[in-house]
């Protein structure tokens, strides 16, 4: 029995101590390719611009047209993140008229209001955008490219 006892005292003095077994692995390193690739800083982060999408003043009933305008509006979503330019997007619950949001790489507001301008829901009142600077992982431009990877095809 006093074994067993040594060995947890050993364990969690070796624990706090910073002593790892064989089965631990190893810490990342840091990456200065990856770092220098997805734009960060210093510390891994990097400026975005956040756009909150918000009902619209001309909101479409459902129908074909609405579906239509839809379906432009995940196309657009798609062409954006193949450019790299939309590293996030997603909808909301509809809460007090938040729909969605798109997290854009770009260098300010003013590009992310170009971008934003492309899509069909905003193009036709559906929704409205409200434009935020966003400091945040750099991380966040390998989404999509993982994305795709936990996507089963034909989905």
């Amino acid at each position: 029995m006093r074994t067993a006892s040594w060995l947890v005292v050993a364990m969690v003095v070796g624990g706090f101590a910073g002593i790892s077994t064989a089965a631990d692995p190893p810490a990342p390193g840091y990456d200065a390719a990856l770092a220098s690739k997805l734009g960060a800083d210093e510390n891994g982060m990097r400026q975005y611009v956040m756009v909150i999408l918000k009902t619209g003043p001309t909101p479409k009933p459902k129908g074909p047209e609405r579906d239509a305008m839809f379906k432009g509006h995940f196309a657009n979503i798609q062409r954006l993140a193949d450019a790299g330019k939309l590293v996030l997007a997603g909808p909301f619950d509809g809460v007090d008229g938040w729909r969605g949001m798109f997290i854009f790489a770009v260098k300010d507001i003013d590009e992310a209001k170009q971008l934003t301008a492309t899509d069909p829901v905003i193009a036709s009142g559906e929704m409205i955008a409200e434009y935020h600077k966003y400091f945040g992982s750099a991380a966040l431009m390998q989404v999509n490219e993982t994305h795709h990877r936990i996507t089963k095809p034909g989905s």
